[in-house]
């Protein structure tokens, strides 16, 4: 679960970012963070993976308490959060095999392990006859797709996508969000940041809306209050 209570976070120029944020995105949900450049979307995905600290209020990420979490404690955190990010961070040098590998020996994970959970979320995300492949030898929707390969491999409770289909065309952003949905549907919490109102209006899932720091609207209370 990800829970934000009354969140404000200032910058050392003195700017906040966020001015009193507060929503919560329960186990298993699909939910869209939509808002103008500059709103906090940036500023809220790094206090939820530990790259930043809310100045005041709380953060609860996965049993974790992000205000007070020990530096030693951020490692574990993150393995309960996969990010996918719009420009991929793949490693070139690597193949498609290689670089799904990479993010479990980097968290320690045995060779057994790797050898059967990397042939496994390739096939879930397509790419399962890419496997030697480099990325500068795929398309852009592969890559997206190796990217969430990466995020998914160590089983985290909760993907980010921070904008992923910011690169790519309609056809295949379509495609990214469907299998967003499809790893929603096997129990993983999504949470989708995009400025693609077309995807949001298709996929119709739950919206927060930020606006200058501070929730402008969101689509399930909207919905509570209309079955009042």
């Amino acid at each position: 679960m990800i829970q934000f209570t009354d969140v404000v976070k200032s910058y050392e120029q003195g700017n906040k970012a966020l001015n009193g944020v507060s929503m919560q995105i329960e186990d298993g949900e699909f939910c869209f963070l939509v808002g103008p450049s500059g709103s906090g979307k940036s500023t809220i995905i790094k206090l939820i993976t530990g790259e930043l600290r809310p100045t005041s209020g709380t953060v609860h990420v996965n049993g974790y308490s992000l205000e007070r979490i020990r530096r030693r404690e951020i490692p574990y955190l993150r393995r309960t959060v996969g990010v996918v990010f719009q420009d991929f961070r793949l490693i070139d040098k690597m193949t498609v095999y290689e670089n799904v590998a990479f993010a479990m020996r980097v968290v320690g994970a045995r060779e057994k392990e790797i050898k059967e959970r990397v042939p496994y979320v390739l096939e879930l995300v397509g790419l399962e006859n890419k496997q030697n492949r480099h990325p500068n030898e795929m398309s852009g929707g592969e890559q997206q797709r190796l990217a969430i390969a990466r995020a998914l491999v160590n089983n985290p409770s909760t993907i980010i996508a921070d904008e992923p289909t910011g690169n790519l065309d309609p056809e295949r952003s379509y495609e990214i969000m469907a299998l967003l949905q499809e790893i929603n549907n096997l129990g993983t919490t999504v949470l989708v940041v995009t400025h693609a109102q077309n995807l949001v209006e298709i996929f119709g899932k739950r919206v927060i809306s930020i606006d200058d720091g501070l929730i402008a609207s969101d689509s399930m209370e909207e919905n509570d209050d209309e079955a009042e």
